[in-house]
């Protein structure tokens, strides 16, 4: 690794512990030449299969508008945000252990669901109301009382 300031190539690790996150190392390291100390991360490259959208097109998976869809639908209510980083690890999970190279992203949406169910009643049927595009009252008020 080369050191940020100087540029020199040589930055033995002084010092090696797990991260805040329990998947990534923090490496503290001081550069041969100017002495100085500054921390890397490393974390495993994990590949996450093309999201594939209803009109057909391909786009990487993103984290962050995972955990968008997550603070949108849990506004105002009382769900800790390890809880929803621990749902997002198990929907992260589930899509790497498919193995597929392209996901729809309904299904991406269902496993969504399924999570918000478990956190938070109001967030489930803030989400659904959304994504399941109801067509009208009487089939939105029939998925409400399946939720009571």
């Amino acid at each position: 690794m080369k050191c940020p300031f100087c540029g020199h190539p040589d930055t033995p690790v002084v010092e090696t512990r797990l991260a805040d996150e329990a998947s990534t190392l923090r490496r503290r390291r001081k550069c041969a030449a100017c002495d100085r100390r500054f921390t890397t991360y490393e974390r495993a490259e994990l590949n996450f299969p093309l999201v594939v959208k209803k009109n057909g097109n391909r786009v990487d998976y993103d984290r962050a508008k995972l955990q968008g869809s997550f603070h949108l639908a849990l506004r105002k209510r009382p769900v800790s945000l390890e809880l929803v980083d621990a749902a997002i690890e198990r929907i992260e999970e589930k899509l790497l252990a498919a193995g597929l190279r392209e996901v729809p992203s309904t299904k991406i949406g269902q496993l969504v669901i399924r999570e918000l169910k478990k956190l938070d009643k109001v967030a489930y049927v803030r989400f659904a109301s959304v994504y399941q595009s109801f067509e009208g009252i009487d089939e939105f008020k029939a998925f409400l009382d399946d939720v009571k």
